[in-house]
């Protein structure tokens, strides 16, 4: 009896940080409309994939491709020509990417909220005029999206992921919900949770790889590594490349 009311709280196993044999990932933080920084990005990315010996290689976006930098609409064109060519890629869901699709739903609040936080650029990238875009009221705004935002791009974003996992490491937007799951997170957690992730001290399931909050440099503990480098502001758009039990930086600072 005294044993139940003290047993001892499991422990996240130590995690080695490995990927399965044949495999080489490369895993890109925030975009947020740099699509200038993007195509840097995957040239240094081919290049580095070429020189190192053969395996199957896919490229997991961390979300957040969209708001804040002037291309948005570019990078999710970039974006669906990588998915539909014959690279493998995958996508997750950022919570820039949760509003935009809310907003284009119709909610004046959601695209209220939208425009502040980084919308406008968005707005604005898809053909929407300055002139346009101050005349507007939400209901015209979201009708002048209606128009201009293709049906494809909808539906493209629709179909992003809420969570990847690849051996010892589970990749994601923001976070994950410690003390809960993998499997029973909420994406409203992996698209949006920073601060009880962030403080988090001891480990996980899966060593996380995340985006969502912005540090100078990758930020490597050894429960999470963060690879958002405030592209849009910054000019350092960043990734990192995982084969066995090696990981590597390539990023876009000159």
């Amino acid at each position: 009896m005294i044993g139940q009311l003290f047993r001892r709280r499991s422990v996240a196993p130590k995690l080695e940080g490995r990927i399965p044999a044949g495999q080489r990932v490369y895993a890109i933080g925030d975009i947020h409309g740099r699509l200038d920084l993007l195509d840097t990005l995957l040239l240094r990315i081919r290049s580095d994939d070429a020189s190192r010996g053969a395996a199957q290689s896919r490229i997991l976006f961390l979300g957040d491709l969209i708001d804040r930098g002037p291309s948005s609409a570019q990078v999710v064109d970039r974006a669906l020509e990588m998915a539909s060519g014959p690279g493998n890629c995958q996508f997750l869901l950022g919570n820039h990417e949760e509003v935009f699709l809310k907003a284009m739903d119709g909610d004046p609040k959601t695209l209220a909220f939208f425009i502040r936080i980084g919308g406008r650029e968005t707005i604005l990238s898809y053909g929407i005029s300055e002139q346009e875009y101050r005349d507007a009221d939400y209901p015209e705004l979201h009708a002048l999206l209606t128009q201009r935002v293709p049906a494809s791009h909808i539906a493209f974003l629709k179909s992003f992921e809420d969570l990847i996992v690849v051996g010892d490491y589970a990749f994601v937007h923001a976070g994950v919900r410690p003390g809960q799951a993998l499997a029973d997170q909420h994406a409203s957690d992996l698209r949006w949770i920073r601060r009880d992730f962030l403080d988090h001290t001891s480990g996980f399931e899966k060593i996380i790889v995340h985006g969502h909050t912005i540090t100078d440099e990758v930020e490597v503990r050894p429960h999470r590594i963060g690879l958002d480098t405030g592209a849009y502001a910054s000019g350092k758009l960043t990734a990192m490349g995982f084969e066995g039990g090696e990981r590597w930086v390539l990023d876009t600072a000159k």
